[in-house]
C-alpha cells in the first residue's frame, strides 16, 4: 500500500503538475469495512486530490511489463497492490481513491 500511494503521489507531481513539487495535494484517510463471504474485511481508504489539468483515464496505461527498463511501472504497482482504484474529476479537482482491505479471520468477524 505504501508503494501504491508513493507511486500515485509521484505521478501527480510528474504528470499533473509538470514536476513542480510545490503544488498542493490533498490527502484524506479513513477506515472502511465491507462484508464478504469470509466475514468482515477492514480496510483503509486513501483519497489523493490535486488541481492539475483533467486526466483522460483511458490514456492512463503503464508500459508493457516485458519492456525491461527503469520507470513506467507505477500504474502496475498501484493496480496490483490495491483492491479498489478509482479516478474521478469533480469541478477543478482530480481525485484518486485507493482502498486496501485486510481479511478478518472468522474468529475476529464473529467477536
Amino acid at each position: 500500500m505504501t508503494r501504491a500511494v508513493d507511486e500515485a503521489l509521484t505521478n501527480i507531481i510528474r504528470h499533473a503538475y509538470d514536476g513542480r513539487a510545490d503544488r498542493p495535494i490533498e490527502m484524506y484517510f479513513r477506515s472502511v469495512q465491507r462484508q464478504d463471504d469470509g466475514g468482515v474485511a477492514q480496510g483503509l481508504e486513501v483519497l489523493l486530490c490535486d488541481h492539475g489539468p483533467e486526466i483522460e483515464p483511458e490514456k492512463m496505461c503503464g508500459r508493457a511489463l516485458d519492456d525491461v527498463k527503469p520507470g513506467g511501472l507505477g500504474l502496475h504497482f498501484i493496480q496490483q497492490s490495491m483492491d479498489i482504484v478509482e479516478y474521478k474529476r469533480a469541478e477543478e479537482t482530480n481525485c484518486l481513491r485507493l482502498v486496501k482491505y485486510v481479511r478478518a479471520t472468522k474468529k475476529e468477524a464473529n467477536s
